[in-house]
C-alpha cells in the first residue's frame, strides 16, 4: 500500500512538472498570437484604446507569469521565465513611450479621434450614411488643411516628435484606406457622395506628413548638416535604459574603451599584413591595393559562390559544427536593388544572400565605389556571416528548435545574439587561420575596425557628441572606407530603421560569444561542434542567458545583468 501511494505522490510530482514544462512556452506562445491579433485589430497603434488595450493584455500576462512558483522551475525555464519577464518589461515600456511621445505631439494631428472613429465604425461594417460621411470627411480635410498651414508658418520641429507623428499618421492613413476600401464601389451611395472628399483627404495628409518631415530639426541642438542626414540621438539615460534590456552590464565609455582595445590589436595586425604586402607601415596604401582586386561587373555571385564553399570545406575540416544538409541545399542568392543599396551598400544574407553591386543607374564614381567595396578580399570576412554559420544557419536552426523563442515570434530577438554569432564567427575563423594571405587579412581586419568603429561612431552620436557628417568621415579617414559606402552607413545606422543599439551589438555581441567559448570549449569541458550546435539549438535569446544554460547556473529571480565578459584595464 505504501508503495502504491509513493508511485502515486511521484506520478504527481513528474505530471506537475511536466505541466510547469509545458505551461511556459505555451504563455509566450500565447501571449505573441494575443498580441498579433490584437494589433491587427487595432490597425493604429497609437491611438487610446489600442494602448490601453495592451497595457490591460501585459498586465494580464505579468499575473500569469507571477502566479508560477519559480523556485519549482527548472533551469531552463527559468531562463523561459526571466526572457518572458523581461519582454513584458520592455513591451510595457515602449508603450508607455509611445503613449508619451504622441501625447507631447497630440497637437500635430487634431483630426485623429474623428478619423479613429470612421475606422472603428468599419470593424463590424456599420452602414454609413454616405452624405454625413462626405461631411465628416470634408470636416476632417478642412482641420488638415488649416493645421498644415499653421506648422508652414511656425518653427522647425523637434525630430523626436516628428519621427513619432509621421508613423503615427501612417497608420492612420493606411487604417483610413481600409475603411474607406471596405465601402467604396460596394455601397452605390457612399461611392457617389464620398469619392471625391476621400481623395482630397488622401492627399491632403500626404502632403502635411511630407511637411512634417522637410520641418524637423535634430535634438540636443544639433542641426541639419552638410550629410543631409537627421536623425534622432537617444541620449545616454535611454542608452543605458537599452543595454539594461540587452543585459549588457557596461556603460557607454566602457563599450568605447572595449572598442578602441579591439581597435589596438587590428592597428597592430593591419600593419602586419601591409608589411607583407611590401607597402611597409603605409596601411592605407595596401589597403588601396586590396580595394583594386573587385571584379568585373556579372562575375560577383561566381566570387560569393566560391567563398561560401571554401568557408563550408573550412568548417568541416575542423569539425567546428553541425551543418544540416538541407540548409546547404537551399540557400540561394539575389540581387540588391539599387534603391537599397543607399542604404546598405553590402551584401546582406540569411536564407538568401543579397549580393550589392553596381547597376546601370549608378554614375560611374558610385559603380567603381561599390566595387571596390565588395571587393574579394572584403567579402571573404562576411560571407559566412551572412550565409553558414552566420544568418542563414541561424534561421534554418530558430525554425526547428525551440521554435517560441525565435524571431518570428517576435519574443526573445536581440542584435546582441543575432549580429553577434555571425560576427563571432568572423573572429573564429581568423583564429583558426582561415585568411590565406596578406590581401585576405587586410579585407578581414577592414570588417573588423568597422565594427569597431560602429561601435564609437553610433555611441558618440546618440550621446550627442558628433554628427552623422563626423560619423562619415571618421569611417573614412579611420577605417578606409569609400566615402559613398560611409555615407550609407551612416544613413542605414540612423534613419534606417536600425536600433540605437543595433551597430554595437555586433562586436559587443562577438565578444560575449568569444568569452563563453573560451569557457567552455578552451577549457576543454566541450568540443567546438558540441559548443556551437548548442548555442543555435537554444535559440535567440541575450548571450547571458545563452550562458546560465551553457554552464547550468540558474539565474535568480530578482536577475540583475552582471556578467563582465571583456576586461577593462
Amino acid at each position: 500500500m505504501k508503495n502504491t501511494i509513493l508511485l502515486l505522490f511521484l506520478g504527481f510530482l513528474f505530471t506537475q512538472s511536466t505541466l510547469i514544462a509545458q505551461s511556459l512556452p505555451d504563455l509566450i506562445i500565447q501571449y505573441s498570437a494575443d498580441e498579433k491579433i490584437l494589433g491587427r485589430f487595432y490597425t493604429v497603434p497609437g491611438t487610446a484604446e489600442s494602448i490601453d488595450r495592451m497595457k490591460t493584455l501585459i498586465s494580464d500576462y505579468n499575473a500569469k507569469l507571477e502566479g508560477m512558483n519559480y523556485s519549482r522551475l527548472s533551469l531552463d525555464e527559468k531562463v523561459d521565465y526571466q526572457l518572458f519577464a523581461r519582454r513584458l518589461r520592455e513591451d510595457l515600456r515602449n508603450i508607455n513611450n509611445m503613449a508619451e511621445v504622441l501625447n507631447e505631439s497630440d497637437f500635430l494631428f487634431p483630426f485623429q479621434d474623428e478619423m479613429n472613429k470612421i475606422i472603428t465604425e468599419k470593424r463590424r461594417g456599420l452602414q454609413p450614411d454616405a452624405k454625413a460621411m462626405a461631411k465628416r470627411m470634408t470636416d476632417i480635410l478642412h482641420t488638415i488643411q488649416e493645421k498644415h498651414m499653421e506648422v508652414e508658418e511656425g518653427d522647425n520641429i523637434d525630430a523626436r516628435l516628428v519621427r513619432a507623428t509621421t508613423r503615427h499618421l501612417n497608420d492612420l492613413k493606411e487604417a483610413f484606406k481600409e475603411a474607406h476600401n471596405f465601402y467604396f464601389d460596394y455601397d452605390p451611395l457612399y461611392t457617389w457622395w464620398v469619392k471625391k472628399p476621400y481623395e482630397d483627404l488622401e492627399a491632403a495628409l500626404t502632403k502635411y506628413m511630407e511637411l512634417l518631415d522637410s520641418k524637423k530639426e535634430v535634438i540636443s541642438n544639433q542641426k541639419r548638416d552638410e550629410s543631409g542626414i537627421v536623425g534622432v540621438p537617444i541620449g545616454e539615460e535611454e542608452i543605458l535604459k537599452r543595454l539594461e534590456y540587452e543585459m549588457i552590464p557596461y556603460t557607454p565609455a566602457e563599450l568605447i574603451e572595449i572598442a578602441e582595445q579591439e581597435f589596438a590589436w587590428c592597428d597592430r595586425e593591419m600593419l602586419k599584413a601591409t608589411k607583407e604586402m611590401g607597402f611597409g607601415t603605409d596601411w592605407h596604401k595596401a589597403l588601396e591595393a586590396v580595394k583594386e582586386t573587385y571584379v568585373e561587373p556579372g562575375k560577383q555571385p561566381e566570387v560569393i559562390k566560391r567563398l561560401y564553399d571554401e568557408s563550408i570545406s573550412f568548417m568541416k575540416k575542423n569539425e567546428l559544427l553541425t551543418i544540416p544538409p538541407l540548409a546547404e541545399e537551399t540557400w540561394r542568392m539575389i540581387m540588391m536593388t539599387p534603391e537599397r543599396q543607399l542604404i546598405n551598400p553590402f551584401f546582406t544574407g540569411g536564407e538568401r544572400i543579397s549580393i550589392s553591386y553596381p547597376t546601370s543607374t549608378m554614375t560611374h564614381e558610385e559603380k567603381l565605389m561599390s566595387m571596390r567595396g565588395n571587393n574579394p578580399h572584403f567579402s571573404r570576412a562576411t560571407v559566412h556571416h551572412e550565409l553558414i554559420a552566420g544568418h542563414g544557419l541561424q534561421a534554418f536552426m530558430g525554425q526547428r528548435h525551440k521554435v517560441y523563442r525565435s524571431w518570428a515570434y517576435g519574443n526573445f530577438g536581440t542584435a546582441f545574439w543575432g549580429e553577434g554569432w555571425a560576427l563571432y564567427w568572423e573572429r573564429l575563423l581568423w583564429d583558426l587561420n582561415f585568411p590565406e594571405g596578406p590581401e585576405d587579412k587586410i579585407g578581414m581586419l577592414f570588417w573588423r575596425m568597422h565594427r569597431c568603429a560602429r561601435i564609437i561612431f553610433s555611441l558618440k552620436y546618440h550621446l550627442g557628441e558628433w554628427t552623422p557628417q563626423q560619423c562619415i568621415d571618421f569611417l573614412v579617414d579611420r577605417v578606409g572606407h569609400e566615402r559613398a559606402n560611409a555615407e550609407g552607413e551612416v544613413r542605414r545606422s540612423f534613419v534606417g530603421g536600425y536600433d540605437p543599439l543595433y551597430q554595437i551589438a555586433y562586436m559587443i555581441g562577438g565578444l560575449q560569444f568569444e568569452a563563453l567559448k573560451k569557457e567552455l570549449v578552451d577549457t576543454g569541458k566541450m568540443s567546438y561542434r558540441e559548443f556551437h550546435d548548442a548555442v543555435l539549438r537554444e535559440n535567440r535569446m541575450p548571450v547571458e542567458m545563452v550562458r546560465a544554460l551553457m554552464v547550468k547556473q540558474a539565474p535568480p529571480k530578482d536577475l540583475k545583468t552582471s556578467w563582465r565578459f571583456y576586461a577593462i584595464p
